[in-house]
């Protein structure tokens, strides 16, 4: 199944109380799933990372296998598509726990401008009003990062790097060289 997916991550006093949201979609643009996330302590870089983890586990509740996945931090996508490094250990930490989630499916992420991401900021906004989290047909379990990274994935058969879908390389083996035959020289005594 595929579905589109739009994340946002906020904190206010960065750090302060914060939330993560994401607004998940059928191809046909119906939400099948919104979440805003309440976070009591968080960096705004941390609440959109949770923001992408929490949609990649609600994807598996929901049995999705192909992602387009939208979100306004350039910081986040660039990362997670591996054109920035992580320099945080930290967040390290959390994508580590996102790449394994991710393996699952095949990704297709990007950014866009604020003006193109009302929804789930609005869900991380209402979420850090009311101090707790609010959706529609949320997660139902939530595991712990431990949790996440001690089960075995397999990963999906089609994966995107970059925005280009990629397969493994398999290579022959290289013939194994020879050293070259010395030529045969006659003997000058056996004639």
């Amino acid at each position: 199944m595929k579905v589109k997916i739009n994340i946002d991550g906020g904190s206010r006093g960065n750090p302060g109380p914060g939330a993560s949201a994401y607004v998940i979609y059928d191809m046909s643009d119906t939400i099948i799933s919104q979440e805003g996330y309440f976070i009591p302590h968080c960096t705004n870089n941390q609440a959109e990372y949770t923001a992408l983890k929490l949609a990649l586990i609600k994807c598996q509740e929901l049995g999705a296998t192909e992602l387009f996945i939208e979100g306004d931090s350039q910081l986040l996508v660039k990362q997670f598509t591996g054109e920035y490094k992580i320099k945080n250990p930290d967040l390290q930490a959390r994508m580590q726990v996102i790449r394994h989630l991710a393996k699952k499916f095949t990704i297709h992420i990007k950014h866009v401008l604020r003006e193109f991401n009302k929804a789930p900021d609005s869900l991380a906004n209402e979420a850090m009003d009311l101090k707790e989290s609010v959706g529609f047909n949320p997660i139902k379990y939530l595991p712990e990062d431990d949790e996440i990274l001690s089960t075995p994935v397999k990963p999906a058969q089609d994966t995107l790097v970059n925005g280009v879908k990629v397969t493994p390389v398999k290579r022959d083996k290289p013939a194994k060289k020879t050293p070259p035959k010395e030529p045969l020289q006659p003997s000058l005594f056996d004639f």
